[in-house]
């Protein structure tokens, strides 16, 4: 039998860690599972949310970490998590993701010999000042297993000197949480709570520094929302770094004069995802929300200069705009006044990518 540790840090983890637990405890006699949360991101009640809503067990250890500036969180995992491995000696180290939690456990698991799986290896924005750019570049580098979601992520592995052998196009797992999910999301009817209509709200979520620690850009794109509101209602579960830059910067008041705009709490799993299945529109500045939406059949406008899913735009429902206001304005007026198009999933993206990854761990040996 062998441990396997499975590290999440942030809530986008969760979603990714679930299927994988769940096929390899198919297999209690090859596979003894320790989860871990690092505490990067960490509401105690949207945790529990979110662990009950995807059936997750609670973690075996919480290192507690909590947020501070990228060095001292990196910094702080990595001395926290080092005393996990010591204690634990697993077997594999199984990291999901580009947070700072991803690169930081990958690191220490490298530094002591025991092999990395990267869950999601390979995408690449080109955007050395998104951080997690850097976490995705260096993650990669150090992992003995990478599991990619896209085939383009391939041709990024081996431009940078990736050996081929240890690269596995497995698909989605974000996706097998998805599918396995839909119908009971969609079942909850959660937008009839916020008196909307199906198809004829705009969901929207904003969080990215490069959208919110700016005041001038998210004062930008508020303009832009005051006039989209006018004709469409917007959903806005506020996340709460961007809540308190819009404290911060006096536009609380900007908001409450949106009258068809409603601002919400973060959401649990389930909520979220039949929101997006029953709106006419995203805005968003998430990477997995563009995954999602694509595979929901529904029109995603991502307020960014790049993606590092390049699929979604290729094979999806996503298009990148930026964060300039009357861009954003007329590309959303753009898609309301559309007819809906379909699309066909990217490949392998079929509920089945957790499956895919425990096949090669038990092929490699690690059962």
């Amino acid at each position: 039998m062998k441990k396997i540790i499975h590290v999440v840090g942030a809530r986008p983890n969760f979603m990714k860690i679930a299927p994988i637990m769940e096929e390899m405890g198919k297999f209690p006699d090859h596979f003894q599972q320790l989860l871990v949360h690092t505490g990067q991101h960490y509401d105690r009640e949207m945790s529990k949310v979110f662990f009950e809503d995807l059936g997750l067990p609670e973690p075996d250890i919480y290192l507690g970490v909590g947020s501070g500036s990228h060095a001292r969180q990196t910094a702080e995992v990595m001395v926290r998590f080092e005393d996990i491995l010591l204690e634990e000696s697993p077997d594999l180290v199984l990291v999901v993701g580009d947070v700072n939690s991803t690169l930081a456990c990958a690191l220490v698991t490298s530094k002591l010999y025991v092999p990395v799986a990267h869950v999601e290896a390979g995408l690449r924005s080109f955007d050395r000042d998104m951080p997690e750019e850097i976490n995705r570049v260096l993650t990669d580098q150090i992992s003995d297993l990478l599991f990619t979601t896209e085939i383009g992520a391939r041709e990024n592995l081996l431009r940078e000197g990736i050996q081929d052998e240890k690269i596995h196009f497995v698909g989605n797992v974000m996706i097998d949480t998805l599918l396995a999910n839909k119908e009971q999301a969609l079942a909850q009817r959660t937008f009839e709570e916020y008196g909307l209509q199906e198809g004829e709200y705009i969901l929207l979520t904003l969080h990215r520094p490069s959208n919110v620690d700016d005041q001038t850009t998210l004062e930008g794109i508020l303009y832009a929302l005051m006039e989209i509101q006018r004709d469409t209602r917007i959903l806005f579960p506020a996340h709460p770094r961007t809540t308190q830059r819009i404290q911060e910067f006096g536009f609380h008041q900007k908001l409450e004069d949106m009258n068809n705009m409603t601002v919400a709490e973060p959401l649990g799993y389930l909520s979220f995802l039949d929101l997006m299945a029953h709106a006419r529109l995203v805005l968003t500045d998430s990477g997995g929300i563009q995954e999602e939406t694509t595979i929901l059949d529904v029109p995603c406008l991502t307020l960014r200069e790049n993606t590092e899913r390049p699929v979604t735009i290729k094979e999806g429902t996503n298009q990148i705009i930026g964060n300039k206001p009357e861009v954003i304005i007329s590309e959303t007026k753009s898609i309301l006044n559309a007819s809906q198009k379909t699309t066909n999933p990217p490949e392998k993206w079929d509920g089945q990518a957790a499956s895919r990854i425990v096949s090669i761990l038990r092929r490699e040996g690690f059962d």
